[in-house]
């Protein structure tokens, strides 16, 4: 008997599954996820998962009328392969954490009477999760008050590096492992300034734009650590005491675990403006800063650079609750060793 995760396309949603598992030790788990997105990037090697199986998925919004169509034929025999893995796996229980990687296995796991947890990421609902509310045994988010747990599932290192800054010696510049040019631009601008005020300079950059930010720091004889992806995200943060970022859930709510002061710049793009409402979620409450990407403002940027952040930084420590990976997995396994069908 197993338990199922699914769901991806996105780091951020790939955080989600990997902060659960770290305490479902000893539990039969299966991954089905897509051979489109990062999904094989995380967990293709991840021997914490008895099998896993990458389906040839996409997204259905944003797609024209044809794409459109084709996706859900993908998605159709997509879901009749994820029926029969639920079958052969035995899932007693189906965890999805959204993205178009989870479709498949998410409406199969309807289709068998198998019930199914979701954990939604963002202020604003995702489509596929919004679809599928209705018909989960359980919805999580940390955003909803009827939500069984409202603790967003952060890894625990994040909270035992948790600690109170008070002057930037460190910024980080975070863009996610896609990277974000508005944000490598910021940070190229104040490169210069930053140095001259030692200031620390770290910048997560996509993994395509790595030699070319390199470059243009060495062109401006400005000393930056500059990486892509990387599994030492929490190290950095822990390092800094200033953040600018994006606002996807998961890095926001590390942010918060950590105790790290953040100005966030929404992706413009994503679905439903949802990076916008997660950040807007800490701002209503004086525990972070916000600017549109089309109004970024190198000088009102470096006048918090002066502030003291250590009201803030104590705020975000007690707005976050700990153990919500712990609580997700508690429940899943009570749902698995159960007799619950839906």
């Amino acid at each position: 008997m197993s338990i199922v995760m699914t769901g991806g396309g996105t780091g951020g949603h790939l955080a989600i599954i990997k902060a659960v598992k770290e305490h479902l030790r000893g539990e039969e788990l299966i991954y089905i996820g897509s051979t489109k997105g990062q999904d094989k990037k995380w967990f293709e090697g991840d021997d914490d998962f008895k099998d896993k199986y990458f389906f040839d998925t996409r997204g259905v919004v944003n797609q024209g009328a044809l794409g459109k169509i084709k996706s859900i034929f993908m998605l159709f025999k997509a879901t009749l392969k994820a029926r029969k893995i639920l079958k052969q796996e035995k899932a007693k229980v189906v965890f999805s954490v959204g993205g178009f990687s989870s479709a498949a296995s998410s409406f199969a796991a309807k289709s068998l009477g198998i019930p199914l947890v979701i954990h939604e990421q963002n202020a604003a609902l995702g489509s596929l999760n919004k679809l599928l509310k209705p018909y989960a045994q359980e919805f999580i988010s940390s955003y909803l008050e009827e939500s069984p747990i409202k603790a967003y599932p952060v890894k625990e290192v994040f909270f035992q590096n948790a600690h109170i800054r008070h002057r930037v010696k460190t910024i980080i510049f975070l863009g996610g492992s896609q990277g974000a040019k508005a944000i490598n631009v910021l940070a190229l601008e104040m490169a210069v300034e930053l140095q001259k005020k030692g200031i620390k300079i770290i910048h997560q950059v996509g993994e395509k734009n790595i030699d070319e930010v390199k470059k243009s720091y060495d062109n401006l004889g400005v000393k930056a650590e500059v990486f892509g992806f990387t599994t030492k995200l929490a190290e950095y943060m822990n390092e800094a005491d200033f953040a600018i970022a994006r606002a996807g859930a998961s890095t926001l709510w590390e942010l918060c675990a950590t105790a790290l002061p953040a100005l966030f710049i929404p992706y413009p793009y994503a679905a439903s403006d949802h990076q916008y409402y997660n950040a807007q979620f800490l701002v209503e409450k004086n525990l972070a800063w916000l600017m549109r990407e089309d109004k970024i403002d190198s000088k009102e940027v470096s006048g918090l650079l002066d502030k003291d952040l250590s009201i803030v930084s104590k705020g975000l420590m007690e707005i976050v609750e700990k153990d919500g990976s712990k609580m997700i997995a508690k429940l899943l396994k009570s749902i698995k060793n159960s007799d619950t069908i839906d």
